[in-house]
């Protein structure tokens, strides 16, 4: 999977970029077909509040896309909820194409059956 990584507002070390690029690549195994990604790392000037990084994560995946945001005292924090919420929703992605194109390995599983009952008759 090709991952962009943009920083806005400051330039983001390279151990961060990392971490980054492990957690999303983590995703993969969850369902292998995520063709790219797109990360933006947003340090939010003049808020007070000490959650002032956002993460924003969209991964294209054929047919779909898939898009968390989060904010967090840190970016490795909210790189961590965002991911989650990503794991989630690729999840329930591959549920709906299992149940819209049932694996052909259960049909194969089906003719195997039936030819060995034919068999015993």
């Amino acid at each position: 999977m090709k991952l962009q990584i943009h920083s806005v507002h400051f330039d983001a070390d390279q151990k961060l970029l990392d971490f980054i690029n492990k957690k999303v690549a983590k995703l993969e195994t969850f369902f292998d077909r995520i063709t790219s990604g797109e990360v933006y790392l947003r340090l939010e000037k003049g808020e007070h509040s000490r959650e002032n990084k956002t993460v924003e994560i969209k991964l294209f995946i054929p047919n779909n896309n898939v898009f968390a945001k989060e904010k967090g005292t840190s970016f490795e924090a909210a790189t961590d909820e965002a991911v989650e919420a990503l794991k989630k929703q690729v999840s329930k992605h591959k549920t709906k194409l299992r149940d819209k194109h049932p694996a052909e390995a259960l049909t194969e599983v089906d003719d195997t059956q039936d030819d060995l009952q034919a068999e015993v008759e």
